[in-house]
């Protein structure tokens, strides 16, 4: 006689029944892996309390001590915050929230003279309610990050007063963004026939387009102050710089925002190029990071990134087109009655494809790293090493940033290779 596991039982259940319960169990593994990760990195700050020896040149021991007090307690507020996420998300599927905010919806649309047959209308309503919901769930946690952890760090900036009008703002800029290109998004679906994946990615690849385009004209100024960098040394160097590597550089601007930052920004184009500059870096490291940032334009990963995310996204909607007409995947969740589009585009994207999100993110995250090693090596040729590397231990010590890692754990989350590894690449050819 065999022995028998609860996965027994899972495999017994009608094929909806399993779905429901591999998504439920995906998400727990998920939030365990990451929790076991978060505990391992949070053991490296509670164990290193003196400034390793091969960081005696880059950190004093008060300023280390500062950076490891800040990250325990982001580190705390994470694992309060991360496990609150995790039993909200169950709950919901559990108690039907989506199935029953999908009715709430309908019910609104009645009120408003619009039947079951105005699917795209009670969708719009759908988000904007589902949106409203995660948006006040999400309120405590934002301000005790901003009024209790920031400001007890000498972060923040911002008044309740600015915070609250500017969490208004980012909602309401939002809506005008998902509502409209949700509609037309659920439209095409409805109309294009067979091929209608085709169609969809298309229409998404035009959208991010045109946000990419307009966003440091029209969206960015709403929630930042763009002035143009005075004329001088700085913006003449920078001039020279964007021309010997044939840069389009048409404008050249500081952003004062109310986060914790400064950035001096360029644009040329769709490409928009960053740098914090609120401690004041020299002339020679702004430039040094600036080389860094171009080195990304020059080597083509901007490029390489919207080919991969483009590649992804025909992908998703390929197996999306292929899934849509599975009713089980539809019951699993609670819609035994109708299937509709906005909801099959929430359950394959958001759950079933999970799994496959989780892999492509840490392919991602690898590639990423590689792709900064590859912009310092840039910046190196650029003769900005020196100041590169001073500029990295200038922003990595103003943001409290903490330069020692758990191996495991900064291989799974650091898009950008530890400070250590940055200065030790950097340093071969430091001299030159």
């Amino acid at each position: 006689m065999g022995m028998w596991s609860p996965l027994d039982a899972m495999w017994e259940m009608p094929v909806e029944k399993r779905i429901f319960g591999v998504v439920l169990l995906f998400s727990w593994t998920v939030y365990l892996w990451e929790t076991f990760l978060a505990q391992r990195q949070r053991r490296v700050y509670k164990t290193t309390t003196h400034v390793p020896l091969e960081l005696g040149q880059i950190m004093d021991s008060e300023t280390f001590e500062k950076s490891r007090l800040y990250q325990l307690d982001k580190s705390t507020f994470s694992f309060w915050s991360g496990l609150y996420s995790e039993i909200e998300g169950t709950l919901i599927l559990l108690f039907g929230g989506i199935p029953y905010l999908w009715s709430l919806s309908a019910r609104f649309c009645g009120y408003a003279g619009f039947g079951p047959e105005y699917e795209i209308f009670q969708s719009l309503v759908f988000l904007l309610l589902a949106t409203l919901f995660s948006a006040l769930t999400g309120l405590p946690w934002s301000l005790y990050n901003t009024f209790v952890i920031e400001e007890k760090h000498g972060f923040n900036q911002q008044t309740l007063g600015f915070f609250m009008k500017d969490a208004v703002k980012k909602f309401t800029v939002t809506q005008a963004i998902l509502l409209p290109v949700s509609s037309l998004l659920l439209y095409i679906i409805k109309i294009g026939g067979d091929y209608f994946f085709i169609y969809a990615w298309l229409f998404t690849l035009v959208v991010s387009l045109v946000l990419v385009t307009i966003y440091a004209d029209y969206i960015a100024p709403l929630f930042d102050k763009f002035t143009p960098l005075p004329e001088g040394k700085l913006k003449q160097e920078i001039e020279v710089m964007a021309k010997s590597i044939d840069f389009p550089l048409t404008k050249v601007y500081v952003v004062e925002g109310y986060s914790r930052m400064s950035e001096l920004k360029l644009e040329a184009q769709d490409r928009i190029i960053h740098d914090n500059k609120k401690h004041g870096c020299k002339n020679e490291e702004v430039l040094a990071v600036l080389g860094h940032e171009l080195g990304h334009w020059k080597l083509g990963h901007t490029v390489k990134n919207i080919i991969i995310s483009q590649m992804n996204s025909f992908l998703c909607f390929f197996l999306f087109a292929v899934l849509i007409g599975r009713k089980e995947l539809f019951h699993a969740f609670g819609f035994y009655e109708s299937q509709p589009t906005l909801i099959g585009l929430l359950i394959i994207f958001q759950f079933i494809f999970s799994p496959y999100n989780e892999v492509l993110s840490f392919c991602l995250t690898v590639l990423s790293r590689r792709f900064e090693f590859q912009a310092d090596a840039f910046a190196k040729k650029l003769g900005k090493a020196k100041d590169l590397d001073s500029a990295l231990i200038k922003l990595n010590r103003d943001n409290l940033g903490f330069p020692v890692s758990d191996w495991l754990y900064s291989m799974w989350h650091y898009s950008h290779p530890p400070l250590l590894e940055r200065l030790q690449a950097l340093k071969t050819t430091k001299q030159d």
